[in-house]
């Protein structure tokens, strides 16, 4: 199980990265969302989460004797929850001016982070009551 869900988070974060390091405004426009004045800090951020992605699927197709680690279970967790949870904060607490198209699409993307983050947590939290 938690091959599957690395290899899931894998995906998400490739999806998601790509579609940062590109950044049609078009499209950000269309989803209702906010353009900055600069798509610097976007195309950064974007990096840095296909870079996670990358290392979550080195970790899922890592063979057990490879000196080379990916990201685990533990930093997906870490990863999707800090960064799900200040989306979520932001969303709640913010003085945002979205439109209703964009504030849709921040929750769903702050559900699927959070939720892959809590699955994870459980299916980490499963396996060791099962394994002791």
């Amino acid at each position: 199980m938690s091959s599957i869900l690395i290899a899931v988070d894998s995906v998400v974060n490739v999806l998601l990265g790509l579609l940062l390091l590109i950044f049609p405004p078009g499209l950000v426009e269309w989803l209702g969302l906010p353009l900055p004045s600069s798509a610097f800090y976007v195309r950064i951020l974007g990096a840095v989460i296909f870079g996670i992605g990358v290392a979550l699927a080195i970790e899922f197709r890592r063979k057990p004797n490879s000196s080379l680690v990916g990201l685990g279970t533990g930093g997906a967790i870490a990863i999707n929850l800090c960064g799900g949870g200040a989306l979520v904060a932001y969303l709640a607490f913010g003085d945002l001016s979205l439109s209703t198209e964009g504030t849709i699409v921040l929750w769903i993307l702050a559900a699927v982070v959070v939720g892959l983050g809590l699955v994870e947590l459980v299916a980490h939290l499963s396996s060791r009551r099962l394994s002791s």
